[in-house]
């Protein structure tokens, strides 16, 4: 049986460091043999820093995965799909490799992303980083609890990790999708808290959930809060986190599943307007800035390379 990489089911931590590469041209060997290096890496960092709780994940490009692994491809692996809907939009951004790095220190985060840098080395070009943090009791800067509605226990792995039966080569891997998103948290604050609370339909300080027959139509949680054709709850797993600093603050959403379409479909939920009109109002605060999809592999495999 396939070992998971321990960072996709772990409990959220205090501080998050987020590395996206793209590598340099006929470097694809080069790299492999640090990608699969990296959990043993991540693992002595654990080690040497216990008590800082260090979870950590690498994984790979849609676009780029053919090169890293050509001897085939998670089957449901395909490109960030870009959306655009009047002044709603999800950019997509092509990265080739996603480190993303938290623990409980910032310093060990540091630590951490520095090895994974120096690593690498020219081989890869470090497009972007983002250093994220937890914010009061694991809120959102808007001020609302975030990932609420988060898997929890054991049904976090049944949640984000790849059965045999869908998959049996990539069992134990995980579907990544990423989007950071940019805040206006100027204009979010001209909002009375009934207000921000209807966006969410659930209040700010207390985080309970309105009642269903309570609920706006272009509330957050009623435009992703979806349902199979079972009628059981499509879920993910999210290891979001806030980053920011005086001039730009949001949050770096970050979704891990066992199949890529729960993602996408609560995605377009939220930029296209149903038949009514009606989509997520908190985009009218919020804008993504950045979108990708990964392929996070499992230990095992990584060890097979």
């Amino acid at each position: 049986m396939a070992i998971e990489q321990f960072g996709i089911c772990s409990e959220p931590n205090l501080h998050g460091y987020y590395l996206l590469f793209n590598v340099m041209d006929d470097r694809d060997d080069e790299v492999r043999a640090i990608v699969a290096s990296l959990p043993e890496v991540f693992d002595r960092f654990g080690d040497r820093f216990s008590e800082s709780n260090v979870n950590c994940v690498v994984a790979i490009g849609a676009s780029y995965w053919d090169d890293f692994f050509p001897q085939a491809r998670p089957k449901g692996l395909a490109p960030f799909l870009g959306m655009e809907n009047e002044d709603r939009i999800a950019p997509a951004v092509g990265y080739d490799i996603y480190v993303e790095v938290r623990s409980d220190r910032f310093d060990v985060n540091h630590i951490i992303a520095s090895k994974v840098c120096e690593m690498f080395g020219d081989s890869v070009e470090l497009v972007e980083q983002t250093r994220a943090f937890r914010f009061l009791d694991g809120r959102d800067l808007t001020g609302f609890v975030d990932g609420t509605e988060n898997p929890q226990g054991r049904h976090r792995r049944e949640v984000a990790l790849v059965k045999a039966d869908y998959d049996e080569q990539f069992q134990g891997g995980s579907y990544l999708h990423i989007q950071r998103y940019r805040h206006n948290l100027a204009l979010w604050g001209t909002l009375k808290q009934k207000q921000q609370e209807d966006i969410f339909a659930r209040t700010k300080m207390a985080n309970v959930e309105y009642k269903s027959e309570e609920k706006p139509p272009t509330a957050h949680i009623k435009r992703v809060n979806l349902k199979d054709e079972n009628g059981d709850s499509i879920e993910i797993l999210r290891q979001s986190m806030p980053y920011g600093d005086m001039k730009t603050q949001g949050l770096f959403f970050v979704s891990y599943c066992r199949e890529p379409e729960p993602f996408m479909q609560m995605l377009k939920a939220m930029i296209y307007a149903d038949g009514h009109g009606h989509f997520d109002h908190m985009l009218k605060y919020t804008q993504a800035e950045t979108g990708a999809a990964f392929f996070a592999p499992s230990r095992t495999l990584l060890a097979s390379l």
